[in-house]
């Protein structure tokens, strides 16, 4: 038999004799936690590389979400005034295209317009730039600026055949976003058509964990529907302050630089200086360097409101992101995805974020029935397994 006093000893030693002879007991916990780490990010790794050779599919997939969660809310009302799910698709799907094809015919038009317009005004505002350099404080000379000309002009030239590969492979690129447009109509379609039955199907791989993984997916999609609809609420107002002030100082292609604006705050805290960028350019090549002094100072004004009012009223509660994890998120996007990615990832990380939490949790306990209740007669054997579907036709 042995001893209380050796059984202690024994128990006190086995961690040491578990990591080897003279191995401290926190190193053993470090090294236990190191090789999950490691299996854990490469995992990670796997995954993302499976991404990055997919995103043909991948990409149309995650926007086919994004857009399902904008349109459903028209679709859900549709099916309240009892149309079948057919029909409420078809009617959401034709509002879509013509609020899409409205817009886009608006625009041309005024693009149209307004082009020789704008083209007209750069080539006075880049005169009196010229001038401004031979009498302003420069003193520079004639020779000097066109030589600076001759140069621009000779570098352009030679790299002619590099722009022209650029733009065959960029023909490509187009055919690839046709044919992604296509398939992300479809998905879009049929999430729309027939999201619940296609959630139904997919809860039967799980098993026993089924209402776990329901609860996770409910709680993506409520966070994904939230983010969707409080950036285009986002992106609404901050193009339309945008067009009115562009419209105001009658700038040329207010409208086309307006959507840009709107489709930019798709793209958190990046895409509104790249939109902003242009349009200020726009606005000097027009206008002058005092009314692009005026619009960069607007520019600031509002993007402040949005980050410190609108963001935080509006998207803040479906994110609660810091900045420095959405700069983070948005690069790894855009090195996985290009822009496409950068606009995607913030709600994806979002919603990772929002159904983790719901997968961990345990299940509710039960409630007691009340007193004087006969007890419930359990169901026969495999009833719960099958799924009752209505049809969608």
């Amino acid at each position: 038999m042995i001893s209380e006093r050796e059984r202690q000893i024994s128990e006190r030693d086995r961690p040491h004799r578990r990591g080897g002879p003279g191995v401290p007991p926190i190193l053993n916990t470090l090294a236990a936690w190191s090789w999950r780490v490691i299996v854990i990010g490469a995992l990670i790794y796997v995954i993302a590389m499976i991404i990055a050779r997919l995103s043909f599919v991948a990409l149309p997939v995650a926007i086919a979400f994004l857009l399902t969660a904008l349109l459903f809310p028209l679709t859900n009302r549709l099916r309240a005034a009892r149309l079948r799910p057919i029909y409420a698709t078809w009617i959401t799907m034709l509002v879509a295209f013509a609020f899409i094809g409205g817009v886009g015919f608006i625009i041309g038009v005024r693009a149209n317009e307004e082009f020789p317009g704008l083209v007209a005004q750069i080539q006075q505002t880049a005169r009196d730039a010229q001038n401004w350099l031979i009498t302003g404080p420069f003193h520079l000379k004639e020779a000097q600026i066109a030589d600076f000309v001759e140069d621009l002009t000779r570098q352009l030239d030679q790299q002619r055949g590099q722009i022209t590969s650029t733009v065959l492979s960029g023909a490509t690129a187009i055919i690839e976003v046709l044919a992604s447009i296509v398939l992300l109509l479809f998905i879009t379609f049929f999430l729309l058509k027939d999201g619940d039955r296609i959630w139904s199907w997919f809860l039967r791989a799980f098993g026993a964990a089924a209402p776990r993984v329901d609860r996770a997916g409910r709680a993506a999609w409520r966070t994904l529907s939230h983010y969707v609809l409080g950036t285009v609420a986002v992106a609404a107002v901050h193009g339309l302050i945008i067009g009115v002030v562009l419209a105001g100082m009658r700038v040329p292609l207010w409208a086309p630089l307006a959507v840009l604006v709107f489709l930019a705050s798709f793209i958190p805290i990046v895409g509104i200086f790249f939109a902003g960028a242009i349009a200020t350019l726009v606005v000097f090549g027009a206008q002058g360097w005092v009314y692009a002094l005026v619009f960069v100072g607007i520019l600031i004004v509002e993007q402040q409101l949005e980050n410190h009012v609108l963001q935080p009223l509006i998207v803040g509660r479906a994110l609660e992101f810091h900045p420095l994890a959405i700069i983070l998120v948005l690069a790894v996007g855009g090195v996985l995805g290009g822009i496409a990615g950068a606009a995607v990832a913030v709600p994806v990380a979002a919603v990772i974020y929002r159904a983790l939490p719901e997968l961990r949790k345990d299940e509710p306990p039960a409630l007691p029935p009340a007193p004087g209740t006969p007890p419930e007669t359990p169901p026969p054997p495999g009833a719960g397994d099958a799924v009752r579907e209505t049809p969608s036709r």
